[in-house]
C-alpha cells in the first residue's frame, strides 16, 4: 500500500526515484533547472519549469495536487526550494531528490552527462 502523501518524507535519493519509475508508480518528475541546463543533461520523463518561473505556472502544477512530485535540479539545493515552496503551497505530496541530477548521473544513469 503507497505511503500517504501526508507522510512521505521531505528528500528522496535517486535510487528511491528509480524505484519509483521501476514499479511505475504515478509522479511528476520536475526539472527546475534552466533550459540551457537541462539542454545539457535530462531524466527521461521529467518536465522543465525553471525555478523562477514556478510561482507563476503553478496553475500547471494543479493536477498534481493531490500526487507525488519530485523536484530535481543539478545538486540538490535549488529543488529543495522548491520542494518547500510547493509544500507551503499545499503540494503535500512533494519531495526533493537529494543529489539532484549530478547523483542520478553517477548513481543511476551514466549515460546521463555530468556538468
Amino acid at each position: 500500500m503507497p505511503t500517504p502523501l501526508t507522510e512521505l518524507l521531505f528528500e528522496i535519493d535517486v535510487q528511491g526515484v528509480q524505484a519509483l519509475r521501476d514499479a511505475h508508480e504515478a509522479f511528476l518528475l520536475l526539472d527546475c533547472r534552466e533550459p540551457s541546463e537541462h539542454a545539457t543533461a535530462s531524466i527521461a520523463g521529467s518536465v522543465l519549469m525553471p525555478m523562477r518561473e514556478i510561482p507563476q505556472r503553478l496553475a500547471e502544477l494543479e493536477s498534481h495536487r493531490q500526487g507525488r512530485i519530485v523536484v530535481h535540479c543539478h545538486h540538490g539545493g535549488r529543488s529543495a526550494r522548491v520542494t518547500e515552496f510547493l509544500r507551503s503551497h499545499g503540494f503535500v505530496g512533494t519531495q526533493n531528490m537529494s543529489g539532484g541530477i549530478d547523483a542520478w548521473s553517477q548513481l543511476v544513469d551514466q549515460n546521463v552527462p555530468r556538468y
